[in-house]
């Protein structure tokens, strides 16, 4: 295993692994309504740039999450530009609170999560609805917004452990 610590390629793809998962998941469009569950959503992204945006802002650059909004859009067909919105203004809350966070603290994020994602969930139900006059199924953002909040522990740990590994790589470099 220290071998494969030490290999060039495997530290590139550690430390793009963030920037992979997140155009991953943009093109991928993950659901599970292949699994026939109705009510069952989560937003990976909003997890994906919140955790990085706060944690380490390093990984993401904001060019890149204005890229994948772009992609989001095209792939779920909605007004081009409103998920690369939603998603800056996810960077600027998540930037607002690392700068006046003292240590950072699980349950504060946590707590800071579900008001960031209600936030950039009521600005796309507002701009899809009032602007673009379509159609919006507010049970879906609001379970959406439930099971992301829900989740974000389980995703913290993993991103956690990464974020771990890329500094750990990073670290060994120099």
């Amino acid at each position: 295993m220290s071998s494969l610590n030490k290999s060039p390629f495997f530290r590139i793809v550690l430390s793009y692994l963030p920037l992979i998962m997140l155009f991953f998941s943009v093109f991928n469009e993950f659901d599970f309504n292949y699994l026939k569950l109705d009510y069952f959503a989560f937003n990976f992204v909003h997890l994906l740039i919140f955790f990085w945006t706060l944690r380490n802002p390093d990984q993401l650059g904001y060019l890149a999450i204005f890229f994948a909004g772009i992609i989001n859009d095209v792939v779920i067909g909605i007004p081009i530009g409103i998920s690369s919105f939603c998603y800056l203004i996810l960077c600027s809350v998540t930037a607002y609170i690392r700068n006046i966070t003292l240590t950072p603290n699980f349950m504060k994020d946590w707590i800071s999560l579900l008001f960031t994602i209600l936030l950039i969930n009521s600005i796309q139900i507002i701009i899809l609805d009032l602007v673009f006059l379509i159609e919006v199924d507010y049970t879906n953002y609001l379970i959406n917004s439930g099971f992301s909040f829900l989740f974000y522990p389980i995703f913290f740990v993993f991103f956690n452990f990464l974020n771990e590994r890329i500094s750990f790589q990073t670290n060994d470099q120099i």
